[in-house]
């Protein structure tokens, strides 16, 4: 892993990017500040363009959240990919904010937004995959979707060679 580009990481875990949403409200989907990409809020957006809906802990169990979390970090790297033209742009993740929409009850909110940390680990590196995060429980978020998650990377040159 520790010669494989963040390109050739995804591409081993099989998994597809559903096509990059487009706003639908008065925001710009991602930003970049000198060295730093800043993601908005994205949805579980599928590869059909549909979004995941439900809540945890009452239309959806724990495990359905982490898939739809997984699927948030998907649509983050479609919108990198698309936007930028390789996930190889991005030299590590800095910031995770995952809102997770569940019942008052629910305390399992880490465990949820471990879909898309994990996923960014694995395309990352342990070392450039996990950055800072919160994890957090929402009463509800738009469209009912089950999760919501922003985030911050920096961008630099990503060297498949360690002596590049």
């Amino acid at each position: 892993m520790e010669n494989s580009t963040p390109e050739e990481n995804f591409a081993k875990t099989g998994l597809q990017l559903p096509p990059a949403p487009t706003p639908i409200g008065v925001y710009t989907p991602y930003l970049i500040d000198g060295k730093y990409l800043y993601i908005s809020g994205h949805g579980p957006v599928q590869n059909d363009k549909q979004l995941i809906k439900g809540r945890i802990g009452k239309d959806i169990d724990m495990e359905q959240g982490k898939l739809a979390a997984q699927q948030v970090g998907l649509t983050i790297l479609s919108t990198i990919k698309t936007h930028l033209g390789s996930l190889d742009k991005v030299k590590r993740v800095i910031k995770v904010l995952g809102m997770v929409n569940c019942v008052p009850e629910f305390e399992k909110h880490p465990y949820i937004i471990n879909g898309c940390s994990e996923l960014f680990a694995k395309v990352w590196g342990k070392e450039n995959g996990i950055g800072v995060r919160s994890a957090v429980g929402f009463g509800s978020l738009p469209d009912n979707i089950p999760v919501e998650i922003e985030a911050l990377f920096e961008l630099g040159h990503w060297p498949k060679n360690p002596l590049e």
